[in-house]
């Protein structure tokens, strides 16, 4: 029976200071559970091994080890706790050279107003990319929209149809690519997310496509403003938009053969090296 004069417990949203400590003493576990050196770099095999359950535990265990009780959704996310990974571990190189150098070294802290350095700043951007799109397939979508099921099925049927249209166009593939990533940060709002998951491992014009990709949809883009309509459609881009929303409208077949995802990037890495003018 419900007690009316029970006091509700409530549980505050989280701070972003209190988010970045959690996030940084979640890192500090896995840190310790994948036993790295001070001087070596991360281990990507054991971060990208990492299950969502073993970056919850380590978020649940952080907070709770920080003497806070924090509501499941204001955790921090595993990108956030990524993120951190890449500031601890340049804080242990740094304090192993100062060890080294006789000088005692302070303990890490969160930054307040210091940016965090993104992922790409720290690994091979192709690491990056496998990180963003390998969650994907765990992203179920709308089954009226997507028949074909996960995002990175869907991701995969576009970059196919990306090269066949655009072969050696490496930005417009990678846009094709990875247009959907942010699916598995924030799906509120997937496009924002994406963009701020590649900034720094994409180009400029990769990035532009992504940020606007859902755009050309006749609904989105009946709802933009004159303003907007008219910097898409006078954008240096406005094709390529045009052709990725093709793709992207196309790459929702159940039951296609694609690719896998390292046979996309492989493809894609050969690019960067020009190994097509060999062939």
């Amino acid at each position: 029976m419900h007690d009316k004069y029970k006091k509700q417990f409530r549980v505050g949203a989280a701070t972003l200071k209190l988010r970045r400590q959690i996030a940084l003493e979640a890192a500090r576990r896995l840190l310790d559970a994948f036993d790295v050196a001070k001087d070596d770099p991360i281990p990507l095999d054991r971060l990208e091994a990492a299950t969502e359950a073993d970056f919850y535990a380590a978020k649940r265990k952080a907070a709770a080890v920080l003497g806070h009780r924090v509501r499941p959704g204001d955790l921090p996310s595993d990108d956030e706790i990524r993120e951190q990974l890449v500031v601890l571990q340049k804080q242990r190189a740094e304090d192993a050279d100062e060890e080294e150098s006789g000088d005692e070294a302070a303990p890490p802290e969160p930054a307040d107003e210091t940016p965090v350095p993104s992922l790409a700043e720290a690994i091979d951007r192709f690491a990056v990319y496998r990180l963003r799109l390998t969650p994907l397939e765990g992203v179920k979508q709308n089954p009226e929209t997507h028949p074909e099921g996960d995002a990175l099925y869907h991701s995969l049927q576009v970059f196919q149809h990306a090269r066949d249209a655009r072969p050696y166009d490496e930005e417009f593939l990678l846009a094709a690519l990875l247009h959907d990533v942010g699916k598995a940060i924030d799906l509120r709002d997937h496009v924002a997310a994406a963009v701020d998951g590649l900034r720094g491992a994409v180009t400029e014009r990769t990035l532009w496509l992504i940020a606007h990709h859902m755009d050309l949809v006749a609904d989105r883009y009946r709802a933009l403003g004159v303003k907007q309509r008219r910097e898409i459609d006078e954008s240096e881009f406005a094709e390529d938009l045009k052709l990725l929303r093709e793709c992207d409208d196309a790459g929702r077949v159940p039951g296609v053969v694609v690719e896998t995802l390292e046979e996309a990037l492989a493809y894609i890495r050969g690019l960067e090296s020009e190994e097509y003018l060999d062939a």
